[in-house]
């Protein structure tokens, strides 16, 4: 059975996430902000939930040509595979990583990733939820070579895990480390706006594949992040299809069959001929940037509260998923989406926001309905309606607040 060790890890994110935060009051500087680390965090769980539904679907194929081919010549599970394995592995993320940047079809994937305009520890959680469709292509050649699927989910997760940590401003440059490993300095890097930042340094756990293949680039003058057009939304859902509409918007508007393919194929800034042609990133004027903060403050201690219940039921989802049947995964999915779209809309004041989230209580209680039978089933049943009558409350006195 394949162990999901970054779901194992989820406390440890949060109690890092927590040390970055004191270290920062600490240096009286401010590295988070609630509305964007929320959406962070939004983003890291509906990328988890679709990862259920997805993840047995896209480890089978890796399975599919390594019972049929790689197993001929399975490599043994000696610690020599591991450390080629190790390598392996972080030369297939550098040209997937690489490509997403590169491939308007994987970027539409990947940018939200690089959504933020902060750079901390919640940023290394902001993931798509689409983006595992296309990234397990590229690891496909090493099931052919023989390497046990276990092995490979094993050396892929640490590599995904490794990336954690260098989201951070707190820590600086570190030396000869510096020409070997990906350090937050080369990472900070990836994630700038500014021209001459873009597309540089896409290695995972070594940042020895950039030097090689011309993508590095050293961190020199202040990186502004985010992408170069900032979403500005803090809805999760529109933030995973955005960029797919810009295309979309783009193809319909060109008359060419062979530019609307190439509008999928080529590099994000590329656009056929009759619409402009290809458009480059212009440098960042410091004195009139700013972030977006579209935010009504006094949703805030309402969101927070809501946040954690929502967190806690997502949880209860990535680990308890096997006792749930497809329909009650399905809801509680749903449901939770729907509620985190909610907390973006109420971050924005959303004029439907009441509406919704006035609708969203009493689907709670019959949502606790779908477990009917189950050992546990009156306790979610009671807490449903508590919860349900207090978010009530709660909701209706903020809101009241003018």
């Amino acid at each position: 059975m394949k162990t999901n060790y970054i779901a194992l890890s989820i406390p440890i994110f949060f109690i890092l996430i927590g040390v970055e935060l004191l270290i920062g009051l600490i240096q009286k500087r401010k590295y988070y902000r609630l509305n964007d680390s929320i959406n962070n965090l939004s983003l890291g769980i509906t990328s988890q939930i679709t990862g259920i539904f997805l993840k047995t679907i896209l480890f089978f194929g890796y399975l599919f040509l390594f019972e049929h081919v790689g197993k001929n010549h399975a490599l043994p599970n000696k610690l020599w595979v591991w450390i080629v394995l190790f390598f392996a592995v972080d030369f297939c993320y550098y040209w997937f990583h690489r490509m997403s940047h590169e491939i308007n079809a994987l970027w539409a994937a990947h940018i939200v990733h690089h959504q933020s305009e902060e750079y901390n520890l919640s940023v290394a959680l902001r993931q798509s939820s689409f983006q595992g469709m296309f990234s397990f292509v590229f690891y496909l050649p090493l099931a052919l070579i023989g390497f046990e699927p276990l092995m490979f989910a094993t050396i892929a997760s640490f590599n995904t895990l490794y990336q954690f940590w260098i989201h951070t401003k707190v820590i600086g440059k570190m030396g000869p480390l510096e020409w070997v490993i990906n350090t937050p300095s080369h990472h900070r890097v990836h994630h700038g706006s500014n021209p001459k930042y873009i597309d540089k340094n896409h290695a995972g756990s070594l940042i020895i594949w950039d030097r090689m293949f011309g993508t590095f680039q050293e961190e020199e003058e202040e990186v502004i992040y985010g992408i170069t057009s900032p979403l500005n939304s803090w809805n999760p859902v529109w933030a995973n299809f955005h960029y797919w509409v810009d295309l979309f918007n783009v193809a319909k508007k060109t008359g060419s069959w062979t530019d609307k393919v190439k509008e999928f194929l080529m590099p994000p800034g590329w656009f056929p001929k009759e619409l402009g042609g290809i458009q480059h990133p212009k440098e960042i004027d410091l004195t009139t940037y700013h972030k977006y903060d579209g935010d009504s403050k006094k949703w805030h201690t309402y969101i927070f509260i809501q946040f954690v219940v929502v967190l806690g039921l997502s949880t209860g989802i990535i680990f308890g998923e096997k006792a749930m049947t497809f329909m009650q995964l399905s809801l509680v999915s749903g449901y939770v989406t729907w509620a985190l779209v909610n907390l973006g809309a109420l971050f924005e004041n959303r004029s439907w926001i009441s509406t919704s989230e006035y609708l969203r209580f009493p689907l709670t209680i019959a949502l606790s309905f779908a477990f009917y039978g189950y050992e546990w089933f009156l306790l979610i049943f009671t807490f449903a309606v508590v919860y349900a009558l207090v978010s009530v409350l709660l909701y209706w006195k903020v809101r009241s607040v003018k």
